[in-house]
């Protein structure tokens, strides 16, 4: 999967379309889905983080959290315009931040309070999507044309093709 940074470099214009969607209120807002352990979605608020590096999410201590730490799978949907029923979407694989200087670089930016009991998960990215309906309707799909997979013991390598769509 590819990280925000890499996504953003291979499709900037949707990247760039799917930042000011989940931002539109200032902070970053979203629908954040994950995997419960029974196999069913779990959907709750929160405040995505994009920055030049990467799509970051701090998580409390909650049951989303645990769904991460067991099943890195997520998807991640903006909350819905006042004037519009445009929609962006990215989906991919969880991964904790365990580096202390890239937390609090992080943390430090955004202001985030270091004594809450959260952790930083940074999004990477396999797929990403965007429609747009008050200027004649238009969808733009990506998907990780690489296959880029970071190692990890509990997700084994799949691969998956590169896909853009503009439907009007």
């Amino acid at each position: 999967m590819a990280s925000w940074s890499e996504f953003a470099a291979d499709e900037p214009r949707l990247a760039r379309a799917i930042h000011a969607l989940m931002h539109q209120y200032g902070p970053g807002l979203g629908y954040l889905a994950t995997v419960r352990a029974d196999g069913g979605p779990r959907v709750h608020p929160v405040s995505p983080v994009i920055t030049a590096d990467g799509l970051f999410c701090f998580i409390v201590d909650s049951p989303k959290r645990r769904d991460l730490e067991r099943d890195g799978r997520y998807a991640l949907h903006s909350f819905p315009p006042e004037n519009s029923d445009d929609e962006a979407y990215v989906a991919g694989r969880a991964e904790p931040v365990t580096d202390p200087r890239r937390i609090e670089a992080i943390a430090s930016t955004l202001r985030a309070e270091p004594r809450v009991d959260w952790k930083l998960f940074e999004l990477t990215i396999e797929a990403a999507m965007i429609a747009r309906r008050d200027a004649g309707p238009e969808v733009r799909i990506w998907l990780d044309p690489v296959g880029r997979r970071r190692s990890s013991p509990r997700r084994p390598a799949r691969r998956s093709r590169g896909v853009l769509q503009a439907v009007n």
